[in-house]
């Protein structure tokens, strides 16, 4: 009997150790997937991100390191995620499965359910980036330490929500809803100084944080759910918004018009008085989202909107549509007094005192889509000149079938992608 018993207590550790030994933790290089282990490797682990990439792709080149120093990090994790690659090139049927447009296409696959991934790219970045979509729905801090080490673990892609003298029970359904654009917590034991810090004065309060604009807002309720989900939904986003393809991207789920400034150069020292002054105007007009854009930083779209003819800053409102609206009377804003001017602008917008302007460049989505859609374009173009070539010969001479070029093909792609600007989310078609 006790042998009986000692052997079954031997072949349960054994099945423990062999089950622990095949688990996600242990799998910390980047997996390679195709048609025969695409769909079992997303079914077997709950985190899975996925580079779908073509040999020939710059971007994908580059990433390529990234993800090998990626991968045995997050591996680690209490919840580890699984990093895996697609030759989307080599396994086309796969990648057109899964909506590949453009390399490299990045998604995280939560649960086997896909997320299309626009973070950062850098190994050390896309760590903390990832960490968010395993991390706990709510956090509880208590202390000051706590307070301090989750801010700074949290990083800086996404805001951070902290709710002082809250339980988390008031927040955690909307920590689910919104666990992919936010951090949440509660702070149940904090000091006067925490107070001073984040500028409140009593509780229970909700503090919104955007570290990498330096930016916060206070909330002091009510907070039944409805109206603690409006002030979430409305604090994704600093108080005044630099205007780029990232902060576009979330300003297309924003139901609130855009009030946008538009400046010379946003990195002026007259610029940052105006956007600090643009910061009380929207911490007292909640209904609306206030951004700015600089000439320097973006000329495309900020002539979008007039900026050549114009004496600048100018304000307008927009709804991310082909049109936007100027107020009459506040065609520009001076250097002097620039609050009352703001003001009067808001009046007048408000008061119906306005102009239809058509725009000159894409509308909100448009501008999104050729973040990702300018080199299918190019390609489009190109595919139709070949297409009217291959017509043309086909008169003179039959059709031969032979092998592509594929050092001329990566020659001339990455040639393109070395002459433009790197962006987050950028693919390489």
């Amino acid at each position: 009997m006790k042998t009986t018993r000692s052997s079954l207590i031997l072949i349960l550790s054994i099945i423990i150790w062999a089950t622990e030994s095949t688990g996600a933790d242990k799998i910390n290089t980047v997996l390679e997937l195709d048609e025969s282990n695409f769909d079992s490797t997303i079914a077997a682990y709950d985190y899975v991100f996925v580079d779908f990439y073509a040999p020939w792709c710059t971007h994908c080149k580059r990433l390529a390191p990234e993800l090998d120093v990626a991968a045995p990090i997050l591996a680690e994790l209490k919840k580890p995620i699984i990093i895996a690659k697609v030759n989307a090139d080599k396994h086309t049927r796969l990648a057109r499965k899964h909506e590949v447009d453009g390399y490299p296409t990045l998604k995280i696959y939560m649960h086997g359910v896909p997320t299309e991934y626009y973070g950062p790219r850098k190994a050390e970045l896309l760590v903390r980036f990832l960490r968010k979509f395993v991390a706990p729905d709510v956090t509880v801090l208590n202390s000051d330490s706590a307070i301090r080490e989750f801010v700074e673990e949290a990083g800086t892609h996404f805001p951070i929500f902290i709710g002082f003298g809250i339980n988390e029970t008031v927040i955690s359904n909307l920590a689910i809803k919104y666990k992919k654009k936010a951090w949440f917590s509660v702070a149940s034991d904090f000091s006067d100084d925490v107070m001073v810090q984040y500028d409140f004065d009593k509780i229970p309060t909700m503090v919104s944080i955007h570290p990498s604009y330096n930016d916060h807002s206070i909330f002091y309720g009510p907070f039944e759910e409805e109206f603690l989900e409006e002030y979430i939904k409305q604090n994704f986003l600093p108080l005044a918004v630099p205007i780029n393809y990232e902060t576009l991207k979330i300003l297309k789920d924003d139901q609130r018009k855009i009030v946008l400034t538009i400046l010379e150069d946003e990195s002026e020292e007259k610029s940052r008085k105006l956007i600090k002054t643009l910061k009380a105007a929207a911490s007292a007009n909640r209904d609306l989202v206030f951004g700015y854009v600089g000439v320097k930083q973006w000329a495309e779209f900020a002539e979008t909107f007039g900026a050549k003819e114009t004496k600048l800053p100018r304000m307008i409102v927009w709804d991310g549509s082909e049109e936007y609206l100027s107020v009459i009377g506040s065609e520009s804003i001076e250097e002097e007094d620039q609050g009352s001017q703001i003001s009067q602008f808001l009046a007048g917008f408000r008061e119906g005192k306005t102009e239809r302007n058509s725009i000159s460049g894409p509308s909100l989505l448009g501008y999104i889509k050729s973040l990702i859609g300018v080199r299918s374009v190019y390609i489009i173009v190109f595919l139709v000149a070949m297409l009217i070539l291959i017509r043309h010969i086909s008169k003179e001479e039959p059709l031969t079938v032979g092998t592509r070029d594929r050092d001329q093909v990566e020659h001339g792609t990455s040639s393109e992608a070395e002459s433009s600007d790197y962006r987050p989310g950028d693919k390489q078609d």
